[in-house]
């Protein structure tokens, strides 16, 4: 019923996709994370918005590809979008390390479902031990904030789970850690930010305009599922279409999030699509 296909991106500069901050969390704008890794995901709902939205800008067609809006007045006036969405996950996040000094971190869990999404017709999965490192290395053990972290087992094969598209993919250290653990460097390797907004004629805050704001680092690769429709009204649907019109060839920069006016959020994209057991580019 549906072309499956996934989503690559890479971070060019901090991304905030969070919420505002409240009594709870205090005056800290906190970004989404997934429920049992705690890492940082960006929302489908906000991936498809500036899909969307990029796609209305180019053209007039977004309306075929991501469905009508109820119009006031007229019954049964919405129509179902061509193009679904799933949230986007991490794969691997770069970390300051004094002796290395960047490491590109992931975990198990991670791993396992950009396999899925990559290799949809393979049904085992491959697992990863903890600790597995990939690259070039200065110490057999990484020292991180919080301690040190030795490295176990060089496992080559890491590098089929970075994407080719991944720009200077061969300069970092790859390194797999414990899911029990990913979260904590994960929220060691956030990019985090104070603002303030100013009286208009004093340099003073203004009352309650004190904040802090966290985010992905630039560096971050992420990936996301996304499904097309293979007939719409009894009509093939083309995957060539789909990227003709958002002008995604080789890879297109996107800004997902909030604060794009002061450098967050700033993106490259590839799209790919999954046919006969294998991944081919969609161009």
């Amino acid at each position: 019923m549906y072309q499956k296909a996934y989503g690559i991106i890479e971070t060019l500069a901090p991304l905030h996709v969070g919420a505002s901050a409240n009594e709870e969390n205090g005056n800290l704008n906190l970004i989404f994370r997934d429920q049992f890794t705690q890492t940082g995901i960006i929302p489908g709902s906000s991936l498809r918005g500036r899909f969307r939205a990029d796609l209305r800008g180019e053209s007039k067609d977004h309306g075929h590809w991501y469905g009508q809006e109820a119009i006031p007045g007229e019954p049964d006036s919405t129509s179902e979008g061509l193009v679904k969405f799933e949230y986007a996950s991490i794969v691997w996040i770069p970390v300051f390390c004094p002796n290395q000094p960047i490491v590109r971190v992931s975990s198990p869990s991670l791993l396992k479902r950009y396999q899925k999404l990559t290799q949809p017709q393979t049904r085992q999965v491959e697992y990863i031990e903890p600790y597995s490192y990939c690259g070039k290395k200065s110490s057999d053990i990484l020292f991180f904030n919080l301690g040190f972290l030795p490295l176990k087992k060089e496992e080559e094969k890491l590098k089929n789970f970075i994407p080719s598209e991944v720009r200077e993919s061969e300069s970092y250290l790859l390194l797999v850690v414990d899911d029990n653990e990913i979260s904590m460097i994960h929220d060691m390797a956030l990019y985090r930010q104070s603002r303030v907004s100013l009286e208009p004629n004093q340099k003073k805050a203004k009352k309650g305009a004190f904040f802090d704001v966290e985010a992905l680092p630039e560096g971050t690769v992420l990936i996301f599922p996304l499904a097309l429709r293979k007939t719409f009204e009894q009509k093939p649907i083309q995957w060539e279409n789909f990227i003709k019109a958002h002008e995604i060839k080789s890879g297109k920069e996107l800004y997902f999030g909030g604060l794009e006016s002061i450098g967050f959020g700033r993106t490259e994209v590839h799209l790919k699509s999954c046919l006969s057991g294998s991944t081919k580019p969609v161009v």
